[in-house]
């Protein structure tokens, strides 16, 4: 019994962690303040770049997901391989959809984000594609969680007051700060998960760690859901 309270202990704190940040994450008045700034077209190209990579470094959604992508990669090659899957993924869906309009209910959008952390927790310890027959490759399945994050990322850009002139050349700044993130988390991440697995109790870790990866994404699609009902 202790066992299997122990094993839903780690969920629930992240469950509640994340219930501290998930008001924070997104567009606050700060990011608006500093789009909407006058300045140089050199000035404006680097506020894009710095709210692109503070938004990757802050969107605990997202990072929670690239953790669960490289949590069982010891192979630097895979690492870059299933990265760039991601990566490819979200900056179609964050590039079209913001030149394009396009927009959705960003409460479902942060829905389905947490439903791709669940799968990931979910499948690095059970093997979901195995499970369940799923007939595509796993970096396929990266790729089309990607274009969901990647519409996350756009939905919330388009929340700013957007300068219409020179708006694909902020665009492409934003999507290279989010590079930029995200470079920084997975050498954090990478170095970590490398140096912790040669200790014994890593297979625990693994266990403990993608249930709360299991419990957050939980979380946060219960949480995108109400939203998107209440509001």
């Amino acid at each position: 019994m202790k066992k299997y309270m122990l094993a839903f202990s780690l969920p629930m704190l992240v469950s509640l962690l994340s219930a501290v940040q998930v008001y924070a994450h997104g567009v606050d008045n700060e990011d608006a303040e500093l789009i909407a700034r006058e300045g140089s077209f050199y000035e404006k190209m680097f506020d894009f770049l710095w709210l692109g990579t503070k938004h990757m470094l802050t969107g605990y959604d997202h990072l929670l997901f690239i953790l669960g992508i490289v949590f069982l990669l010891a192979n630097f090659r895979d690492v870059v391989k299933y990265i760039s899957y991601f990566t490819i993924g979200h900056s179609i869906t964050l590039i079209i959809a913001t030149l394009a309009g396009i927009t959705f209910n960003y409460y479902i959008v942060d829905a389905i984000i947490g439903l791709s952390v669940l799968y990931k927790g979910y499948d690095n310890l059970f093997d979901a594609k195995t499970k369940f027959k799923i007939p595509f490759d796993m970096k396929w399945i990266i790729f089309a969680f990607g274009l969901v994050h990647g519409f996350g990322l756009s939905t919330r850009l388009q929340a700013l007051h957007l300068p219409e002139n020179n708006l694909f050349a902020y665009i492409m700044s934003f999507n290279v700060g989010v590079e930029i993130g995200q470079i920084i988390v997975l050498a954090v991440f990478v170095w970590a998960l490398n140096y912790y697995r040669k200790h014994q109790s890593f297979n625990h870790f693994k266990i403990y760690a993608n249930q709360g990866l299991i419990g957050a994404g939980v979380f946060l699609f219960l949480v995108g859901i109400i939203n998107a009902i209440l509001n």
